[in-house]
C-alpha cells in the first residue's frame, strides 16, 4: 500500500461575511495550486466538503478553475465534513485508486444570518432546546461542579486561544482579550459567555493528499499521515457522561494505535474548541493529564505554544473561526505548516508530531454524530 502524505495546503482568511461559497472554495484551490506549482494534470480526483454549500459544490468550484472532467465526490458529515473528506482521500491514496487527490472544503455561514447553527427540528433533543450552546453549557456546569472550579477556569481557554489567533493572519478574530473581558462578555448559556463561543465564519481550505512517491516526483514538501480515523457516535437511551466525550475517546485511542504513538509524543494538537469547555475536555481525552485536570493544564501554561503540548496554536475555533465544513481541512493545513516550520510567529518549537481532531454533533442519543482524528509526522 502507498504511504499517504499531505504535500500542500492553503487556507483563505476566515471572515464574518463573504460573497459566495464557490468563490471561497476556488480561492483556496487557486492558492494551493500557486503555492505548490503542481501541474493540474497530476490531480487524479477531487473531494469537496461542506455542510451548507449546496449540491455539486465540488464541480462548481472546479468549473471556476477549468479543472473539470475528473472524479468529484461531495461530502457532508456535520462539523467533521472536512476531516471526513481528508479521510476518504487517504483511503484512495493508500489503496492505489489515486496518486494525487485534491481536498477542498468551503462554508459560508453568513448566509444563515447569524446565531446558533440550526439543528434538525424533528430531532427530539433539538426540539426541546438542546442546541449546541446549551449542550456545551451543561457540560461546563457539570465539569465545574465535579471539580470544584469557577467559570474563570474555563475562560482562560479563550484568553489563550485569542492570543494565538492574534498571531495568525487568516484568523477570524485577531485581537487579544483579557480574562475580565471574557467573563464580562454577553451571557450565552450559563456559565458560557460570548467570548467562550466560536464565531460563525465564512472560509475555505484546501490540501493535496498524495502518495509519498508522487510527492517526491512532483518535488513537493510533504508530511506523513500516520493515522486517519473517522468514527460515529454510539446511540444510547440512557444518561450520558457529559464530561467524558465517548466518541473522541474511541477515535483518539484508535489514532494512537494506528500511528504507534501516545500522548507523550504529541507536540501540538488542533482540537474542536467550539466552546471553552470543549478544549479542556479534549486535553483530558488526549491523555495529557488526569481526568479533571484539564483546566489546571491550561492555567499552568502547559497548553501554550511554548508549553508541553501546544493546544490550538492557530487560535482554534474560538479565534480562527468555525466555517463548519471547512474546519477539519483548515486544521490539517495548520498542522502541515507547523511541521514544516512555516507557521511564523505562532510556530511551535521543534514540532514533529501533530494531531487534529474535529467532531460533528446535533442528533439525539449520542455524544456526537461524527468524529475525525488525524496524526501527522515528519
Amino acid at each position: 500500500m502507498s504511504t499517504p502524505v499531505i504535500a500542500g495546503a492553503h487556507t483563505v482568511p476566515f471572515v464574518k461575511e463573504s460573497d459566495h461559497v464557490v468563490d471561497l472554495g476556488s480561492d483556496a484551490v487557486r492558492g494551493l495550486l500557486s503555492s505548490t506549482g503542481i501541474d493540474r494534470a497530476a490531480i487524479d480526483a477531487v473531494i469537496s466538503a461542506s455542510v451548507m454549500g449546496g449540491s455539486l459544490l465540488g464541480q462548481k468550484i472546479l468549473g471556476r478553475l477549468s479543472l473539470t472532467g475528473r472524479p468529484v465526490f461531495n461530502v457532508e458529515n456535520a462539523c467533521a465534513s472536512g476531516a471526513s473528506a481528508a479521510h476518504l482521500a487517504v483511503g484512495m491514496v493508500r489503496s492505489g485508486q489515486a496518486r494525487v487527490v485534491l481536498v477542498v472544503a468551503a462554508e459560508r455561514l453568513s448566509a444563515l444570518g447569524g446565531g446558533a447553527l440550526p439543528l434538525d427540528p424533528t430531532d427530539v433533543e433539538a426540539a426541546q432546546g438542546a442546541i449546541m450552546p446549551a449542550l456545551y453549557a451543561m457540560r461546563a456546569s457539570r465539569y465545574l461542579w465535579e471539580n470544584d472550579l469557577q467559570p474563570s477556569d474555563l475562560a482562560l481557554v479563550s484568553v489563550k486561544n485569542r492570543a494565538n489567533g492574534a498571531l495568525n493572519p487568516i484568523a477570524r478574530l485577531q485581537a487579544k482579550v483579557t480574562l475580565d473581558e471574557v467573563l464580562e462578555s454577553k451571557p450565552v448559556a450559563d456559565p458560557l459567555t460570548l467570548l467562550q463561543c466560536c464565531p460563525n465564519s465564512d472560509g475555505a481550505s484546501a490540501i493535496l493528499v498524495c502518495s509519498e512517491d508522487a510527492a517526491k516526483e512532483l518535488g513537493l514538501d510533504a508530511v506523513t499521515i500516520a493515522a486517519s480515523v473517522i468514527t460515529s457516535g454510539v446511540f444510547s437511551e440512557g444518561p450520558r457522561d457529559l464530561t467524558s466525550p465517548d466518541i473522541t475517546v474511541r477515535a483518539i485511542n484508535e489514532a494512537y494505535a494506528a500511528a504507534g504513538i501516545g500522548p507523550s509524543d504529541i507536540d501540538l494538537a488542533e482540537v474542536h474548541d467550539a466552546f471553552s469547555i470543549a478544549e479542556i475536555l479534549y486535553i483530558e481525552t488526549l491523555g495529557l493529564c488526569e481526568r479533571g485536570g484539564g483546566a489546571r493544564y491550561v492555567a499552568d501554561g502547559r497548553a501554550n505554544i511554548d508549553g508541553d503540548v501546544a493546544m490550538n496554536p492557530s487560535g482554534g475555533l474560538i479565534s480562527r473561526g468555525h466555517p463548519v465544513g471547512a474546519t477539519g481541512v483548515a486544521q490539517l493545513a495548520e498542522a502541515y505548516d507547523q511541521l514544516l516550520g512555516r507557521a511564523g510567529a505562532r510556530q511551535v518549537p521543534g514540532a514533529s508530531v501533530a494531531l487534529t481532531h474535529v467532531t460533528g454533533g446535533g442528533i439525539a442519543g449520542v455524544d456526537n454524530g461524527a468524529c475525525g482524528v488525524h496524526v501527522l509526522t515528519v
